[in-house]
């Protein structure tokens, strides 16, 4: 059974996972589909709800299996990816599968999914917001915020590659745009 995707990807930072949260609180027949990463839960994460923790050996071991549609190692020694699993359990309750992904992992997923899914780029105002946002987590330290940023500047230039570019400069009316952008793809057959 196929059925539609919708993926969300942005650098770190660029309020993807706020926008994607209020997606989900609305009527839409959407549900999360949750990543497996190979690095250790954060404080306050969830097995099975914010990632599937598979850590040590055992990540490699799903993907020798062939038990992943897509993954990559997003940095170094960490990977990310999307269980085939996941995804069939989401449509066999007829719902739509939303995925917040990194931009690599939103390309390859537009990749295999085609006109079955659409992907939008949420994209921040500017790098020098984008800073602004990572520094005011107070998760990053000065090397992991360079890094990020860096990143977010490379992944900047893979936008032009998305169906919609949702530029996040006011999230309220990023989060209504993003409702209207869902709505009249869910509508179409």
């Amino acid at each position: 059974m196929n059925g539609k995707c919708l993926i969300f990807s942005a650098p770190s930072g660029s309020g993807k996972t706020t926008i994607v949260r209020n997606l989900l609180q609305q009527s839409l027949n959407l549900e999360f589909s949750v990543s497996a990463t190979s690095r250790s839960p954060r404080t306050g994460e969830v097995n099975g709800k914010d990632y599937y923790f598979l850590m040590g050996d055992l990540f490699q071991e799903k993907v020798d299996k062939g038990e992943f549609i897509e993954w990559e190692e997003v940095y170094p020694g960490t990977c990310y990816g999307t269980l085939k699993h996941e995804i069939e359990r989401i449509w066999e309750k007829g719902n739509i599968v939303l995925f917040d992904v990194d931009v690599v992992g939103g390309l390859n997923l537009k990749r295999i999914f085609g006109k079955e899914a659409l992907s939008v780029f949420v994209q921040p105002p500017s790098i020098k917001e984008l800073e602004q946002r990572l520094r005011n987590r107070s998760t990053e330290t000065e090397e992991s915020l360079k890094t990020r940023l860096s990143k977010a500047e490379y992944e900047l230039s893979f936008a032009s590659q998305f169906d919609v570019i949702l530029i996040n400069d006011d999230l309220e009316r990023a989060c209504n745009e993003s409702f209207d952008i869902v709505m009249k793809f869910a509508q179409e057959k």
